[in-house]
C-alpha cells in the first residue's frame, strides 16, 4: 500500500467515523475499488489492523473536542456519571462481539462480512436507521431526557449491530438514543463518545490476535502514519460538523446517499460484476 491510498482511506475513516455513513463500510468500499482486496492473504490479513489504526488517528478529534467532558467525568464520577453510562453502554456491544466469536467460530464472528459479500444491505440498513430516526426525532420535537442506564444499554445493543461493515456506528447509536427519549443532540454527543472505549478495545482486542499472528511484519510505518494523520485531521472537523448540524439537518440526506450506493452496489453485485465479491456468506476473505 502506498501513501496515497493510506492517505484516502484515513481521509474516508476521517469522514465516515462521525458522518452516520459507515466508516468500515468505506474503508471496505475503497479497498475493493482499490484492487487491495486482491492482495495476498498475509497482506489481506493487516488490513483489519490498518483500520484499527486508522480508527485511532479518530481518537484524536474525541480528545480534543471533548476534553472538558473528560476531565469532568474522571474527576467528578459521583457527580458526572457519563464515565459510568460510557461503560455500561460498551458491555452490550462487548457481549455481542465475543457471542459472534463464539457461536460462530468457524468465521470469526462478524468477520463473515469482511469479503464485502453483504456491503450493500449493510448499507441499506443504515439508509434505514436514519430515517427511522428522523421520523421519531419529528414527531416528539426538540424535546428529550438526558442519557440515564437504560439509554446506555440500548445504545450500547446498537452499537454491537454497527460492528458489521456498512452499518453507521455512530447512525446505529443515535437511532438507539432517539429510541429511547433523547434527542437527536445528546444521543449524537453520546454516540461519539462511545466510540472512544469502543475503539480502544478493539485496539486492544484485535491487536493482541494481529500481533500474534505476525500482522504488524505487514503493515509500512510511513504510509500508516499518514494515514492516521489523515483520518485525525479530517475526524476533527467531520466531528465539528455533526455535532453543530445534528439538531438542524435531517439525517435522511445521509439515508438518500447510502441507499443510491447500496442499491447501485446489490444491483453490481447481482449482475455478477467481477469487481465485487458473490452475495454468499461463503465469500469470506482470509482476515476470517
Amino acid at each position: 500500500m502506498n501513501v496515497f491510498q493510506s492517505a484516502l482511506l484515513g481521509l474516508i475513516q476521517g469522514l465516515g467515523e462521525f458522518l452516520p455513513i459507515s466508516s468500515s463500510g468505506h474503508l471496505l468500499l475503497a479497498r475493493i475499488f482499490l484492487g487491495l482486496q486482491d492482495a495476498a492473504p498475509e497482506v489481506q490479513s493487516s488490513f483489519k489492523m490498518l483500520d484499527i489504526l486508522l480508527h485511532v488517528g479518530t481518537l484524536i478529534p474525541l480528545i480534543v473536542i471533548f476534553w472538558k467532558d473528560w476531565i469532568a467525568m474522571i474527576a467528578h464520577p459521583i457527580r458526572n456519571k457519563t464515565l459510568l453510562y460510557l461503560i455500561i453502554a460498551s458491555v452490550p456491544t462487548l457481549v455481542i462481539y465475543i457471542g459472534a466469536k463464539k457461536l460462530f467460530p468457524d468465521v470469526n464472528g462478524f468477520d463473515v462480512f469482511d469479503s464485502g459479500w453483504f456491503l450493500g444491505g449493510a448499507f441499506l440498513i443504515t439508509a434505514f436507521f436514519l430515517l427511522l430516526c428522523d421520523i421519531i426525532s419529528t414527531r416528539r420535537g426538540e424535546s428529550g431526557k438526558d442519557i440515564g442506564v437504560f439509554p446506555a444499554i440500548v445504545m450500547g445493543l446498537f452499537q454491537g449491530i454497527g460492528l458489521m461493515p456498512g452499518v453507521s456506528r455512530s447512525g446505529s447509536t443515535i437511532l438507539g438514543g432517539v429510541f429511547t427519549g433523547l434527542n437527536k443532540k445528546t444521543a449524537a454527543r453520546f454516540s461519539f463518545m462511545m466510540s472512544t472505549p469502543a475503539i480502544l478495545g478493539s485496539l486492544i482486542m484485535e491487536g493482541k490476535d494481529a500481533l500474534d499472528a505476525g500482522e504488524f511484519a505487514h503493515i509500512e510505518i510511513l504510509p500508516v502514519a499518514v494515514g492516521v494523520l489523515v483520518a485525525a485531521v479530517v475526524g476533527f472537523f467531520a466531528l465539528r460538523f455533526m455535532l453543530r448540524i445534528i439538531s438542524t439537518v435531517p439525517l435522511s440526506r445521509f439515508a438518500i446517499y447510502l441507499a443510491i450506493i447500496g442499491i447501485a452496489y446489490l444491483v453490481l453485485q447481482l449482475a455478477g460484476s467481477s469487481l465485487l465479491p458473490a452475495f454468499s456468506p461463503t465469500q469470506v476473505t482470509a482476515v476470517g
